[in-house]
């Protein structure tokens, strides 16, 4: 994380190879988890990846252009991080009914309900901190991103448990694959690029 920061904070070159670094690895644990398969089912499914991992990929290079790119990428960022902390601090305390029990067991409504909580705080927050436009309307921006990539994650789990695996890979010792560090920001940052080209180019995501 401080490092993320700390090159997006630079942006240019160094941001574009670190996203193209963390997309690339992530599009090599795809191909490893695809060679077990018969080569009829194996080249639909690597493309599958290509759709899954380049868009994202691409959304957060371009956010980080322009006037509003620092801002805009941080905002992302932000939200993903504060909806999957949150998550995972609302389930273990509170527990209750699994939100997608045959495809993550672990995962909770309490824990869907308070990281789209911690997401729209952390996201108001941020917007009233940097006085960039009211900060109100970063809640329903936040709540679109949050559940966008609690969507990325849970699709990484029923992608992981069709290949009968618990990790995406082993790269990160005690958590798993790039792929499963940033499953969630590959489909919130491709609905952030979508709303800034809507926004205008320079915008913020939230004004």
């Amino acid at each position: 994380m401080p490092v993320a920061l700390l090159l997006l904070w630079a942006g240019g070159l160094a941001w574009d190879l670190l996203v193209l670094l963390a997309g690339g690895l992530a599009a090599i644990e795809w191909v490893r988890l695809c060679r077990p398969l018969r080569p009829k089912r194996r080249w639909p499914v690597l493309a599958a990846g290509v759709i899954c991992i380049a868009p994202g990929t691409i959304a957060l290079i371009w956010l980080r252009t322009g006037a509003a790119g620092l801002a805009n990428v941080l905002f992302v960022l932000l939200v993903v991080w504060a909806g999957d902390i949150g998550a995972y601090l609302a389930g273990r305390a509170f527990g209750g009914p699994r939100l997608a029990p045959r495809i993550s067991p672990g995962k909770t409504w309490s824990g869907a309900g308070g990281g789209l909580l911690a997401a729209m705080a952390v996201a108001f927050a941020f917007a009233f901190a940097v006085s960039l436009g009211p900060a109100w309307r970063a809640l329903p921006v936040a709540a679109i991103l949050s559940v966008a990539a609690q969507g990325g994650d849970l699709m990484e789990s029923a992608i992981k448990r069709g290949f009968g695996v618990k990790d995406s890979g082993h790269l990160i010792p005690g958590h798993g694959g790039v792929l499963d560090r940033i499953d969630a920001l590959l489909t919130a940052a491709p609905l952030a690029a979508l709303l800034a080209l809507r926004l205008g180019h320079g915008v913020h995501l939230w004004q």
